[in-house]
């Protein structure tokens, strides 16, 4: 999927949960990212974390490191 478009939709889901505060937005997004995307969208989105991609805003960066870490645990 295009880096671009894959950012955009993370952000969106974050911005859409930032009414609820830091702590539970980025837990809110999280767990929408995990139900919702593909695997492959999940893991490209991780690597472009763990690259240093700025695309992100914290919110979304935040959920989607908490998923990476939580998936190296599971496997």
């Amino acid at each position: 999927m295009d880096a671009a478009k894959l950012a955009r939709m993370a952000n969106d889901i974050a911005n859409n949960f930032a009414v609820l505060g830091d702590e539970e937005a980025v837990a809110s997004t999280a767990n929408h990212i995990r139900m919702f995307w593909d695997p492959r969208m999940r893991e490209q989105a991780f690597a472009m974390t763990a690259a240093g991609d700025e695309a992100f805003i914290e919110i979304a960066r935040k959920a989607l490191e908490q998923l990476a870490s939580a998936a190296g645990a599971n496997g």
